[in-house]
Formats: C-alpha cells, structure tokens, sequence
C-alpha cells in the first residue's frame, strides 16, 4: 500500500532586516584585512623616512606607471605617506598604524570589542598631542609634527606665544596622566621613596667585595657552642653568604672544610632595619569602576519622560473646609453618655472628645472601682439613648488609661483621595509600597507599606466600599513608583471593576505571553496566570540565590551597583501585586486549583517582591480559610452583618458595628483602627489611567513566565520542522527509562519547566508517548532504540 505523502506548505521566507553584526567569519576576514593594512603602512612609513625626498616628485604622478618610486610599498607607500606624515602628523602617524593593527587582532581573534573604543579615542588624543609637541620641537623640520603640527604651533602662537605653547602642552601631557592613569602628587612622591629605598638596599647588597683569594674565612659568632672558623675552597665564582654552626659529626656540605677554634671577641655589627612598605589596599573594584564610569543602573531610564499624574486629575470634595465641628451634637451625645451611665451607677471622671471624619471618639475616665466590663456590657443601651446607627465600645484603649465610645456623626465628611495623596505624611513617605487608605478618628493620614504587611485582605459586605478601596490601593501607588519599579496583575471576575486600568498596560500591567488582555476576566485563566506567578517566584529565588541577597530590595541595590552581571541572568526586578477583586468566585469555580497557588505566593513570595490583595464579599470559611488567614495578617474589614463575619475577618468583632460606605478597620496582627476610607470615584480613576495612558509605554506589557500545565498535552498533529533541537536526545532518555514526564526531561537534560513541557508535546505528536493520564508518567510507546529509529526514519520519509 503506497503512502500518500503529504502535500508541502508554501512558506513565505520573511526579508532580513539589515544588520550590521558581523560572523565570525567576517570578523576573521575584515581582521586580517586590517592587520595587513597595518603591517603595509608601517613598511610604508619606515621607507617614506629614507626616500621621501627622492619620492616627492612622483607624488602627482601616481596614474603614470612608467613613473618608478624608491618606496617599499611603491606608488601606494609613496603617496599615503606623504599624506599620512608629511602633509598629515608627522611621526605620530605610526599611532594611527598601531591602532588599525590593534582593531584587527581583536577582530581576527574574536576579543571582546570593550576596550576597543577607549584605546581609539585616546589614541588619537595621544597622535595629535605628539603631532604639536614634535612641530613645537622641530619647527623646521617638516616630517617630525607634519603640516598639522607646523600649522597648529603657528596658530597657537600668534595668540599665546612660545611659552604658552610649552604650558598647554604641558597641561595637556598632565591632564592625561590624571585622567587615563590616576595619577597623583602622592603617587609621584611613593614612587620615588620606593625607588630611592631599593637603590640603597641593592647598594648595600653589592657594598661586600667579592674575594679572589683561594679560601675565605668567616667568623661565627661566640654561643653556647665552641667558636669556630669555616674555611670553604673558593672555586670558580664561589662566594660567601654566611656563617654556619657547626653540629657535631654532622658537615653541611659536602666540600672539604677544616674548623679551627678562634677565640676571638665577638664584634658588634650594626642593623639597619628597613621599613616595609605596606601594600595600598585596592579602593575601587570592579562594580565602583562601572559606578564612577557609568553611573548607577537606572531602571527608570526607558521611561526617562513619564510623568507622574497631578493632583489636578483628582477632585476635592472638602474645597470649602476641612470637618465642621457642630458644638450642640457634641453637648448632647456627652449628655447622653453621662446620663446612661449614671442610670447604671457609672460615675465619670473625665470626658474628651476627638472629631473625626464620619465618627467622633469619646474617651471617658471613669470612677475609682468601675469595671470595665460592665460599661462594655452596656453597648447596645448607649446605642438606643443616643438613637445612633451603631456604636462601637473600646474598652480599654490601647496605650491609655480611657475607655471610647465611638459615635457616628449626623453629618459625615467625605474623604477625598487627593486629600491623603497630597498630605506631607505619604508624599515624603521612605517605604517601598506606600499606601494612603484614608484618614482616622483623629484626622491624620493613614499610610502603610505594602511591602511589610506583606499582603492584605479585605472583606465586607456588598456595596460597602471594597471596590473603592482597591482603586485607593491603586491609585496611592500609581501617584508614587514609576512604572519601570512596580507591575499589576489583576483580576476582576466581574469584569466591570478594574477595566479602566487597561489604558496603561503598557506600563504598569503585567500578563501571560499568549493572553489578549492584561486584565483577567475569565477564570479559567486565572489558574494559568497564579501558576506563572508560582514560577516567576521561583525563578526570582534562584536569582537571589545566585546574588547571595535575602530579599528584593538588597537585590535591587545590587543591580544598581552594578554588581550583579546581566550577562548571568540577572536583571532589575520590579514589585509585582496581585489584586483579586472577587476571591470567593474563584474558590467556587476553580476551588484548590486556586486556593493552593494563592497560599504558596502568600508563604513565600513576600522576600522577592510579589504581593496580594484579595477582597470578598463572602468572608465565609470556606472562602477565608485557615491558610489564607495565617498568611494575611494584614486585613481590613468594611461593614458586615454579623459578628460572625467579622470574627472570620479581624479574629474580634467590630465590622457588624460600622456604618458602611468606606467605614472600616485595620488591622496587622494587634490593634485595630479604625479608618475612613478615602474616595475615588470611576471618572477621577479615568483620568488618571488617561494622563498615563497618553505618555509614551513600553512596546508591552510585562511578560509573567509561560505556564504550560500538563494537561494541556494534545495529541495534535506539529509539524516536524518546528520540533526542539533537543527531540532526539529527549526521546532517547525516555525510551531509556521506559517513563514519560516533563520532570525527568529536566533533571536529565537540564531544561526549564516550559520548554520540557513543549517537547514532551512533541513526543507525544510523534507518537513516542503517550497522552496525558493525570498524576501518573505517560506510557512510552517505543519499547527501543531500534523502534526509535524506524519510526523517525519513516517521518522523514513522509516529509
């Protein structure tokens, strides 16, 4: 039966685009074209010194063959010498030999290319230098400086004179000392004490005369031992270095020596001690040397023109004052308050109040011997006398000696963003992450660092303000870290929250390769996207593994420093946050697929700079669950409806006591505050995301890793041609070891976990594995390599 072969596709071949990068074969041509020429012109220059006179009549002559020159290299030498020397710089022309010889043995022998534009620029500092030094030495002799050097003195002296001439050479001669060697009056002065040390030592070295006689005598000095004189036989260049105790039936060596006791005194030689010269400690290695030529790494450098949003883009809602204070509800609910407690036989010391934006805090001192558990008890019967949404008892506060009562106001004061955006407390932040939610009893700007909580929770009731406390998150970190210091992932289940953000996402939003949009509305996708994540934590470990750094801002600061190579892997790592707008959606469509990603970022990804926010308006246990809450100990909670709800939250009560509409505690692990939160609305969100959106973006948005999960192995056909360049050797491992999976091709081929998963899709297509079978390896349809070849022998035939 005839195999019908497959018809070939047409494939369009794509233009190359120009480039100028040379083969390495080129790079051996173009070389040794250059060390020739190099070679030819210093043939050339040496015989233009001998034959130039004799030469100089040909020079117009070069298209007459019949016209002979005296010149090594013939018309060719005769000509570009004259041009090169006596028109051009005379002796230092050689320099410019050196350096075309130079250019081609770093090419001829592939060197690094670093230091070749450096030995060129001061190269030609040096000819032209050498040029004016020779014409102001030998102003009459026209092959020392050439023209340039002739004509340069002349002009520098009409204006400057002889002596100047000398100075600016001088200068000249010093400033490249300085500049090219680091040259210093105390170098200068180490250098001659060093060299004046080494002359006196080598002269005392040579001071003892070399004796001609047939023996020497050297005496020992008087020890414990007898003194004795050692005569050695002086032949040839024989010389005495020394002394040598004499042990008994022991010689040293072994020429004939005769020992004859001497009882002379001992004589008394002077030491001259010479004083070592400590080594000079090196100040500056490597990274300082990149720091001092170069400058510390930017990353904000290909973004060196964004601006950042103006607070005109937000409004103020407070335009006419800041809190109106109404002195008559403040008299009645202290009246009130007083009144309640007395009817329970509460005595009060001392009473105070703090205005704040939607709650006034009473701090009352009660009598002597009153528990504190009895006015805790009485919550709900302050509520009714002071016929209030709800109020909420601190008993007692923490760091005081008081017991509040916090009372919503009638009349509630909106917190605009741009109020806490512009405050001196987040403007002249030093964090990291830094984050205005809004303001607190007391008026004062809340600003935290997401970095060091290391993630945050948030969880209320619908219509309470988690939405608009997202896009505070946002928006307090839009107005402070550039776009190359910070990317976001988000998620928005919903679909209608976060879409504004889609304008900048080139600049601030990160993605997988292979998805359209940044922001992630379905939640298929969103396993791919938390898996990527998983990833690029892993990879970021390995990185600060390599950079010996504990976390992303000692990395960073390395890179800065330039000393971390980016020709090993490392690169500049922007703080990656993850926001989840509706967290119980996923838990119910996807459940563990998400619940275990999300807890291993929450464990560990807060050391390499990834961080989480997550909002619910389901804080149910099976939503909030006991792993997601071990690592969020940063929560906040808006308005709920039971205590419940609220124990699942903050671990305490408190949230069913908020009134709603941005109302809302914090907490990190102790004490709770309370907060209002600040306002953003959608249009004020849109101008922001338009400003940015308008600035010029990087050409994407930032690339998460590629996830590629096992089962997404198909049994489609692939066209051999696009198969890895490691196939063959990958299918020998696995029918080796008789097991298909990606982990073994990693282990055995040192591979990454995306490009093993892509070749073990290609096996399977060509029928050497089997499909995917969940948690177990795949069947390895090819028992041997005997099999192996046919059937790769047989795709071959088919092509």
């Amino acid at each position: 039966m005839a195999v019908k072969k497959k018809p070939k596709k047409r494939t369009t071949t794509p233009k190359k685009k120009l480039s100028f990068k040379l083969s390495k074969q080129n790079k051996i041509i173009l070389g040794s074209l250059l060390m020739l020429l190099g070679i030819a012109l210093f043939i050339a220059f040496v015989s233009f010194f001998f034959n130039w006179q004799d030469d100089h009549s040909t020079i117009a002559s070069f298209n007459d063959r019949n016209v002979e020159t005296k010149n090594w290299m013939s018309k060719f030498g005769a000509n570009i010498s004259y041009y090169a020397i006596y028109k051009g710089f005379g002796i230092a022309s050689f320099i410019l030999v050196g350096l075309l010889f130079t250019t081609g043995l770093y090419l001829f022998s592939s060197i690094p290319l670093k230091k070749l534009n450096k030995n060129w620029f001061w190269g030609l500092i040096i000819m032209l230098w050498t040029a004016i030094l020779l014409g102001f030495l030998a102003k009459t002799e026209p092959l020392l400086g050439g023209v340039f050097g002739y004509e340069m003195n002349s002009f520098l002296k009409d204006y400057i004179g002889t002596p100047g001439i000398a100075l600016l050479l001088t200068f000249g001669l010093v400033s490249y000392l300085v500049v090219r060697f680091g040259l210093t009056p105390e170098s200068v002065v180490s250098f001659f004490q060093r060299t004046k040390k080494e002359i006196i030592h080598d002269f005392q070295e040579e001071k003892p005369s070399v004796q001609t006689e047939s023996s020497v005598s050297t005496e020992l000095p008087k020890t414990d031992d007898t003194k004795k004189e050692v005569v050695f036989d002086a032949t040839d260049d024989a010389q005495v270095y020394g002394s040598f105790k004499e042990k008994e039936n022991k010689t040293p060596i072994d020429t004939p020596i005769s020992v004859t006791p001497i009882k002379n005194e001992v004589e008394d030689v002077a030491i001259e001690v010479e004083k070592v010269v400590e080594e000079k400690a090196v100040s500056k290695n490597q990274a300082d040397r990149l720091v001092k030529e170069f400058g510390e790494f930017d990353p904000t450098l290909d973004l060196s023109n964004y601006k950042f949003p103006t607070l005109e883009l937000l409004k103020d809602y407070n335009a006419g004052g800041g809190i109106t204070i109404n002195q008559e509800e403040l008299e009645e609910n202290k009246n009130r308050i007083v009144d309640t407690l007395k009817n329970y036989k509460i005595g009060i010391s001392q009473i105070k109040a703090t205005i704040g934006p939607t709650v006034t805090l009473y701090e009352i001192v009660p009598d002597a011997g009153v528990r504190i558990s009895k006015i805790k008890n009485l919550e709900d019967d302050i509520a009714l006398s002071l016929s209030a949404l709800g109020i909420r008892i601190i008993a007692p506060i923490p760091g005081k000696g008081t017991i509040g009562i916090e009372v919503p106001n009638k009349k509630s004061t909106i917190v605009s963003m741009r109020s806490v955006i512009a405050s001196p407390k987040f403007q002249g932040a030093e964090m990291e992450l830094p984050v205005a939610l809004g303001k607190t009893i007391s008026n004062e700007t809340f600003v935290v660092d997401l970095a060091k909580m290391p993630h945050l929770l948030m969880a209320g009731a619908t219509g309470q303000g988690k939405s608009v406390g997202l896009n505070a998150v946002l928006t307090s970190l839009l107005y402070k870290k550039h776009p190359a210091e910070v990317k976001f992932v988000l998620v928005d289940p919903k679909k209608v929250e976060l879409t504004l953000f889609n304008k900048i996402e080139r600049h601030y939003l990160a993605k997988l390769p292979d998805s359209e949009e940044a922001i992630i509305t379905d939640n298929s996708k969103v396993i791919s996207t938390l898996n990527s994540l998983c990833i690029e934590m892993d990879n970021r470990y390995e990185l600060l593994k390599t950079a010996l750094c504990r976390n992303i801002k000692e990395y960073n600061q390395k890179f800065r420093a330039r000393k971390l190579n980016p020709n090993d892997g490392h690169q500049f790592l922007p703080y990656i946050v993850l926001v989840v707008d509706e967290f119980a959606d996923l838990i119910m469509t996807a459940g563990k697929e998400v619940e275990t990603p999300i807890a291993r970022l929450a464990q560990l990804a807060r050391a390499i700079g990834i961080h989480l926010i997550i909002a619910t308006q389901r804080p149910s246990v099976n939503v909030i669950t006991g792993i997601i809450k071990a690592n969020f100990p940063a929560r906040i909670a808006f308005r709920v409806t039971s205590k419940i709800d609220s124990r699942t939250i903050l671990d305490s009560g408190g949230a069913d006591q908020l009134i709603g509409r941005g109302d809302m505690l914090y907490t990190s692990g102790n004490d709770l505050t309370r907060i209002q939160c600040a306002f953003v609305d959608t249009p004020e969100v849109e101008r922001i995301c338009d400003f940015i959106g308008a600035q010029r973006a990087y050409p994407d948005a930032h690339l998460l890793p590629e996830y590629v999960g096992e089962e997404s192995g198909t049994s489609l056909d692939m066209d051999i041609s696009d198969r890895d360049a490691l196939f063959r050797e990958a299918a020998e491992v696995i029918v080796t070891a008789q097991q298909g999976s990606a982990s073994l091709l990693q282990r055995k081929l040192k591979l990454g976990y995306n490009r093993a998963g892509r070749i073990i899709d290609q096996l399977e297509a060509a029928g050497i594995v089997g499909p995917f079978e969940g948690s177990k390896a795949r069947q390895v349809l090819v028992p041997d390599f005997v099999a192996l070849d046919q059937l790769l022998n047989n795709e071959s035939d088919l092509i």
